[in-house]
């Protein structure tokens, strides 16, 4: 079987999601994927294994008709901007309503949708209720790609992230780099995700299809990052970072709507749908491995 995945931005996850791609195919070999996707600019090294097209977001991807004729997959990466909303769906969404053998598209949204919950519990039929800028243009962006889905049938899938962690991304480096405070704000939860985990829901999607519906991408145990801090310290065998009180640091402005939303998120539809079993369904188990991996 031949498959053709597109993916308007080739970044971490989207990276990650083809390897997982490419690794099933050579365990199965009656599927073929024929890869392709976009950067914002030229690479000095592009992927051979990987069709690359530039798209920026500020003006249609030349011959895109032809480009995405017999795409059967899609997955959608590229964030929504302030000025244009969601680009993609801007300057394609007329081709990509119209294209024929598209069996499955994924749209990567945020829990940022949900807003602040003052640390409470969401789940994947909590009404969105976004308390940012960012979380307001995420939620335009899934309306806009749900109508694209009811209008067209386009089988377009919504995944909400957590807070994206994984081999060169996330705390670990940041902490290894000191670049990384262990900011105090009583009560404050947030939700992550490794990176194979988002790649496996992806995966698991692709053969439980059911069009309009959204998942919550998180793993089972939402927690401080001071917590998550101190645990990587002590798997470093260094001493804990000096506490600092969130109401006596300064903050750049993204830090603090990452600080302004507080809420507990859960992760039952990835499980219940689409029968995943999270590799790292804590952040304990997702740094031991990081850390186990680092090189000598």
């Amino acid at each position: 079987m031949r498959n053709k995945l597109f993916c308007f931005g080739l970044g971490y996850s989207a990276r990650h999601f083809i390897n997982h791609l490419v690794i099933n195919h050579l365990e199965n070999q009656n599927t073929h994927w024929h890869i392709a996707g976009t950067h914002r600019t030229s690479r000095c090294l592009p992927d051979p294994a990987v069709s690359e097209y530039i798209f920026d977001g500020t003006q249609p991807m030349a011959n895109a008709a032809e480009i995405l004729s017999n795409v059967s997959h899609m997955l959608i990466s590229t964030p929504p901007q302030e000025t244009i909303g969601d680009p993609v769906l801007r300057y394609h969404g007329t081709e990509i309503s119209k294209l024929k053998n598209l069996k499955w598209l994924g749209v990567l949204s945020t829990t940022g949708i949900y807003g602040d919950r003052g640390g409470d519990w969401v789940d994947d039929d909590s009404p969105p209720a976004p308390t940012s800028g960012r979380g307001q243009q995420r939620l335009d962006a899934e309306q806009g790609w749900l109508k694209l889905c009811r209008d067209n049938q386009i089988p377009v899938h919504i995944f909400r992230l957590g807070s994206i962690y994984g081999p060169g991304k996330g705390q670990l480096p940041n902490l290894l780099a000191g670049r990384v405070k262990k900011i105090i704000k009583p009560g404050q939860f947030f939700s992550r995700i490794h990176v194979t985990d988002i790649a496996q829901v992806l995966f698991a999607s692709l053969t439980s299809l059911n069009p309009g519906l959204t998942y919550n991408v998180v793993d089972d145990m939402p927690a401080p990052s001071p917590d998550v801090l101190d645990y990587i310290c002590d798997l470093l065998g260094q001493p804990h970072l000096p506490p600092i009180d969130y109401n006596n640091t300064d903050l750049s402005p993204m830090m603090k709507s990452f600080y302004s939303e507080n809420k507990r998120v859960r992760n039952d539809r990835i499980k219940s749908e689409l029968g995943v079993t999270l590799k790292y369904p804590t952040y304990k188990e997702g740094f031991s491995n990081l850390v186990t991996s680092l090189p000598e």
